[in-house]
């Protein structure tokens, strides 16, 4: 497997990152599967492809705070990006087997993270809901996919050291909620696991045996998907 530790200072572009990656993928089916891991050095709000911005976001406050609201490919919940959430990105070959579902992919991918988070962290972690990973009940990454033909990109987070309370600040309660969250508020439902982002860094590629870097990164792609998508103001407002 490839490695990428790469991250964009605007937010529009770590997001059409993913999407370059997962196009070069397509194209050369001779290539490798990969793991990018960044951590925006900005706050930012992403939203899920189809969520209502109004529904899920307080708007006003993201633009007293002069917080960005952007949209994603995959599916999945709103989130609050910024400086203390590491976040990574597989991009995997659907073998037919690991990755043949949405739900056996999120559980092939979840598990070798919470043996990673257990291994480092000391804690007892569990998969909860479909897509999350909690310690305690409380939330400590959320994660979302985007399928093609014969590709799946996972992507997702982890609170190691975040400001929790501008989860609260810039999102509304969302109307669809796992079970295990029991209506608790944000500050309720989740939680940082305190460790330091490079060393989760290194257990997540050790995990996934990505030892060589990803040299060719497709930066003009990249730009045409920020020009195109990515940094359109009809494109993150579009519901």
């Amino acid at each position: 497997m490839k490695f990428l530790e790469l991250t964009f200072d605007e937010p529009s572009a770590n997001l059409a990152c993913d999407e370059a990656l997962l196009e070069m993928m397509e194209a050369d089916a001779s290539r490798e599967a990969c793991l990018r891991v960044w951590q925006a050095k900005k706050y930012f709000v992403v939203l899920g492809h189809s969520n209502r911005r109004k529904s899920e976001v307080r708007v006003a406050a993201c633009n007293e705070d002069r917080i960005p609201i952007v949209r994603r490919i995959s599916g999945g919940g709103t989130v609050v990006q910024g400086p203390g959430c590491l976040n990574y990105s597989l991009f995997l070959k659907n073998d037919g087997r690991a990755a043949k579902n949405i739900v056996d992919t999120f559980k092939y991918v979840l598990e070798r993270h919470r043996r990673v988070v257990e291994g480092l962290c000391g804690v007892k972690a569990r998969l909860a809901g479909i897509s999350d990973l909690a310690v305690d009940g409380l939330k400590f990454s959320g994660n979302a996919q985007y399928r093609k033909a014969g590709l799946v990109l996972v992507h997702g987070t982890f609170l190691l050291n975040f400001d929790l309370r501008l989860i609260e600040r810039c999102l509304l309660v969302p109307a669809k909620q796992p079970a295990y969250r029991e209506g608790r508020s944000h500050l309720q439902f989740v939680t940082n696991l305190h460790v330091d982002p490079k060393r989760l860094c290194d257990r997540l590629k050790k995990e996934w045996r990505a030892r060589e870097a990803l040299r060719d990164v497709p930066i003009a792609r990249i730009d045409e998907l920020i020009r195109d998508r990515y940094g359109r103001a009809d494109w993150s407002e579009k519901f």
